[in-house]
């Protein structure tokens, strides 16, 4: 399955020149925990990081920052460091990738870099919940199967 069709796409965002104010503002708006940093918001939107509610914990309230002033490009999770995967992969590759640099989150972008959805581990615990499911049930209709064919 291709993270196209698991994605978020209806996807939070903002750019670094905005305050951590109005982030938290931006993420208790949105019920989220995090919002993607892009470069030109209202343009191709690049993700260019990710700030988290834990950021803004411990990154500006943990060091007596002024929320008012103190912007999203000071404390996000660095291009250099931010993950991300292309909406054509498989699932599995980005949980791979996720395990293997231990972030929570992941931006997905389309073949132009474009910023398309965002995969969370929530949302893989979830997918992953309800395959879960099918095979339980598969395993409970062959048992009830079962006892009718051999009463």
């Amino acid at each position: 399955m291709q993270l196209s069709e698991v994605c978020v796409v209806d996807v939070a965002c903002c750019s670094r020149q905005t305050t951590i104010r109005e982030a938290a503002r931006l993420m208790r708006k949105h019920h989220i925990g995090d919002l993607i940093v892009v470069d030109d918001p209202d343009g191709a939107r690049s993700p260019a990081g990710i700030i988290t509610d834990r950021d803004i914990v411990i990154e500006v309230l943990g060091k007596d920052l002024d929320p008012a002033t103190t912007v999203v490009g000071d404390v996000m999770i660095k291009y250099s460091k931010l993950v991300i995967a292309r909406d054509t992969e498989e699932v599995e590759a980005a949980a791979e990738r996720m395990r293997t640099h231990g972030v929570r989150r992941v931006p997905v972008v389309d073949h132009s870099g474009s910023l398309v959805g965002v995969v969370t581990l929530d949302d893989l615990l979830e997918l992953h919940a309800r395959q879960a499911g099918v095979l339980s049930e598969i395993v409970a209709k062959q048992r009830s199967h079962e006892k009718r064919s051999r009463r």
